[in-house]
């Protein structure tokens, strides 16, 4: 076997259809969520009596580190942590230390809505991890407890943000995603709250992710209108990406106060410098946050696949991946209304 996994990986990192490579994985550790945001799990489908994934039907931490080695063999160096709420999974800092041991990879980043990272800040940081992004649409407390689903943790997150940055997680990046009409007037409230600290604020725009959130174009805040508000304000400038197919746009303030992100997916789709892929939590692989099918990695997993038929099979999915949904959006929707997508849930943002 050892001499099939050389062979394979010696072969070269795999390149899709559009001649991108595979260099980041998301791994979603955990379906579930303490928050039933609107835009990812709406409550009304969510409920009480939602059948969430078993546990062993999640991927154990094993086999996770398993897959990780695998995916590290063809190109991937960045693995970030994903939920659902990642927090949720008992004893997640041993996870993130036996990825952090894994040969090639060279960052390991969490993301989370905040809520438990108070708890888990300086253990997570102990056990290698590099960098914590959390979910934080708002400082309004109102307008946070509708935007998630009804929790009034502001408190709890801001406390957690502060705790990551004092357990060395700096700069800690808070994403919000900016809903026109639900958040869009206070967005600047986040640059305030957080200008001159440790904290990389990126703006989301608004998207079709799963399909429950009942998205629409009029929806979205371009993020060419948030960066003129935000230059009325407090002026900025672009400067350039750190990496090929980093997913925010990065700006500074003129003043050194700090930098400020854009994620743009659907104002100004990037998905022709995409590299990244998923792992959703019962094991399935997808190469696009849109993706309608997942390739299941954990039946031959658990049937005693050995790495070289793992390899072949990731590799095989990955060079025939031709996936631009970003770019293709106007067009998929007018074409197929009822196109159906994974839940964000299952695969992380």
């Amino acid at each position: 076997m050892a001499s099939d996994v050389h062979d394979i990986r010696g072969a070269g990192n795999p390149l899709d259809r559009l001649g991108r490579p595979l260099h980041d994985l998301r791994i979603s550790v955990m379906d579930r969520c303490n928050f039933r945001c609107p835009y990812c799990m709406p409550k009304d489908s969510f409920h009480e009596n939602y059948r969430f994934l078993r546990s062993q039907e999640r991927l154990s931490f094993d086999e996770i580190v398993r897959l990780s080695r695998l995916f590290a063999g063809l190109g991937v160096r960045k693995l970030r942590l994903t939920g659902g709420e990642p927090l949720l999974r008992a004893n997640l800092a041993d996870l993130v230390g036996d990825l952090s041991a894994i040969a090639g990879i060279d960052d390991i980043a969490l993301t989370t809505n905040g809520v438990l990272l108070g708890q888990h800040a300086v253990d997570l940081y102990a056990n290698g991890l590099k960098r914590v992004t959390v979910s934080l649409d708002t400082l309004d407390e109102t307008i946070f407890k509708r935007m998630s689903g009804g929790f009034a943790a502001l408190t709890q997150v801001l406390e957690g943000i502060e705790a990551a940055i004092s357990a060395g997680l700096e700069p800690v990046k808070v994403n919000a995603v900016i809903e026109r009409g639900v958040n869009d007037h206070a967005a600047l409230d986040l640059l305030e709250r957080f200008r001159g600290r440790p904290v990389i604020v990126r703006f989301v725009e608004f998207m079709d992710v799963g399909n429950r959130n009942a998205w629409r174009p009029d929806m979205v805040v371009p993020s060419r209108e948030l960066v003129t508000r935000i230059h009325e304000r407090w002026p900025i400038h672009p400067v350039s990406e750190n990496y090929r197919g980093e997913v925010a746009q990065r700006w500074r303030f003129d003043d050194g106060a700090g930098e400020i992100g854009f994620i743009s997916s659907v104002s100004q789709p990037f998905c022709g410098a995409c590299s990244r892929a998923r792992l959703s939590s019962e094991g399935s692989f997808y190469t696009c946050l849109f993706a309608t099918d997942g390739l299941d990695l954990r039946t031959p997993l658990r049937s005693g696949a050995d790495d070289a038929q793992l390899l072949r099979t990731i590799r095989g999915a990955w060079t025939e991946r031709r996936d631009r949904y970003s770019e293709q959006r106007d067009e998929l929707r007018r074409s197929d209304p009822m196109h159906r997508k994974i839940e964000m849930h299952y695969i992380g943002g």
